[in-house]
């Protein structure tokens, strides 16, 4: 069981936390793409030391969006609804800027993911965030 990271951050800055339903979808890809990358970063390094551009590497290769996009279509038969639902709030808002080597579709599935690693991190579930993201890597073939 993962502890609540954001709860423990919340306690240690005398953060009362709001309500996660009624942030923008943004807001939450913005939190949920750190979350996101630290997770496969972890994973990476603690695989085995090696050189920081190698760890580099590997972890681009895997958090850039069109690997996001496949990563959340190889895993959405185990989301619940409500996942589903805050997947599509970020799938489809408008963000600011535009895709950098992504297509505009992929983009968006990599914002719809970040959206719901966001919420479950901030919900206080990184399990769920952690097991959705390790489904999604293993069944779109990413190598972690």
């Amino acid at each position: 069981m993962a502890a609540d990271l954001n709860g423990f951050i919340n306690d240690r800055f005398g953060i009362t936390a709001g309500d996660i339903r009624t942030y923008s979808p943004l807001t939450l890809a913005y939190i949920g793409d750190a979350v996101y990358d630290l997770i496969v970063r972890s994973v990476i390094v603690n695989r085995g030391n090696t050189a920081v551009n190698n760890l580099h590497k590997r972890t681009s290769a895997i958090v850039k969006a069109p690997a996001q996009a496949l990563s959340i279509d190889a895993c959405m038969d185990i989301l619940s609804d409500e996942e589903k639902d805050i997947y599509r709030r970020g799938r489809n808002s408008k963000p600011y800027t535009k895709a950098k080597n992504a297509s505009t579709v992929d983009y968006l599935k990599a914002t719809g993911l970040e959206a719901l690693v966001g919420y479950l991190y901030l919900k206080g579930d990184l399990d769920r965030a952690v097991e959705i993201i390790k489904a999604g890597l293993e069944k779109s073939g990413a190598e972690v």
